[in-house]
């Protein structure tokens, strides 16, 4: 045998590339054993550890009757980023932390009873803080335990607007939306004197999930007269009613007040007064406006008031509409 035969051998068995006996080396199954928990199990056990915590804190909010508030849409998943942001030998932090996010909202967020319009407009906050606290632990990960304490730190006032009264921004709101009618004034005095036709379609924005008007009651624009609106309950709750009565009116013009609110909206948002005004523009067209007085009921304001905004001005306009468009013109 020749020298170069020789030292492929050792006792018999082939050596590997780095001169040790190939039977030497450990088995690759006890290394895996050896390594211990794997970078997916941390992971889950991360996630099981941050639903648990979020969802117990999700209930005390249920309890103290700060699901409106920021606590809810800001602290918990803020509490959830912090968590799985702690996931030892994760790849991505930020990756998991939208993961777990996930999670909550698909699996949690419905076992503790929210609602299918809750998740979706909760779940944009939810992402953005998430993907905010991830980067920051991504790119701090040598310091992420100091860094995260200090951005909670800087991110806790953020979170106690709706919880401490000093920290909330003003809730008193007002939308209107104008609309050309193709009726003359009187036409339209008069349409606005019955009650509202909801044949009329709703735009697609109110049909996502919001209680969908059933029933309108009601006549009249004289001062004291009563006004009734009818809504399907929504994500469990029953069914209710806007009742609403003329307070002030004058030539063109009318204001309309809120007496009681039983319906699911006022989780969100409690309508005050609808003002309308209307003008002729010819003998065929008549300008309207319908303005909306309203008072906002979830927190932070900076995310939830432009959602609102919006919503109250689709129904302003819907109600014109219904309500303001002679019915033979009604599309």
């Amino acid at each position: 045998m020749g020298k170069a035969e020789e030292n492929k051998l050792v006792g018999g068995l082939p050596e590997d590339n780095g001169g040790e006996a190939a039977w030497m080396r450990p088995n690759e199954r006890s290394q895996e054993g050896e390594r211990g928990v794997s970078r997916t199990q941390w992971w889950l056990i991360s996630l099981v550890l941050a639903l648990t915590v979020g969802s117990i804190l999700y209930r005390g909010l249920v309890r103290e009757d700060l699901t409106h508030s920021a606590a809810m849409f800001l602290g918990v998943p803020a509490v959830l980023a912090i968590l799985l942001a702690f996931t030892p030998k994760a790849k991505s932090l930020t990756g998991g932390i939208v993961k777990g996010i996930t999670f909550f909202l698909l699996i949690i967020a419905p076992l503790l009873g929210e609602g299918y319009l809750c998740i979706l407009i909760a779940s944009p906050i939810f992402y953005l803080v998430g993907i905010i606290f991830g980067l920051i632990a991504d790119s701090q990960r040598n310091r992420r335990k100091a860094t995260l304490s200090c951005v909670a730190v800087l991110f806790l006032p953020m979170c106690l607007e709706g919880v401490v009264p000093q920290w909330s921004l003003p809730r008193e709101l007002m939308v209107e939306s104008t609309r050309i009618v193709a009726a003359p004034a009187d036409a339209v005095e008069a349409a606005l004197a019955q009650s509202a036709s909801l044949a009329t379609p709703l735009p697609g924005w109110l049909k996502i999930g919001f209680p969908r008007p059933l029933g309108a009651y009601g006549s009249g624009l004289n001062t004291g007269d009563l006004r009734t609106i009818h809504f399907a309950g929504a994500e469990g709750d029953p069914p209710g009613d806007i009742v609403s009565r003329v307070t002030l009116r004058r030539a063109n013009f009318v204001r309309v007040e809120t007496v009681s609110d039983s319906t699911k909206l006022t989780q969100w948002l409690r309508w005050q007064s609808s003002e309308v005004e209307w003008r002729a523009i010819d003998a065929g067209h008549t300008s309207v406006t319908w303005r909306v007085q309203f008072t906002r009921q979830l927190d932070p304001a900076w995310y939830f008031t432009p959602w609102e905004r919006f919503t109250v001005e689709q129904a302003a306009g819907y109600m014109i509409e219904a309500n303001a468009t002679p019915r033979r013109t009604a599309k």
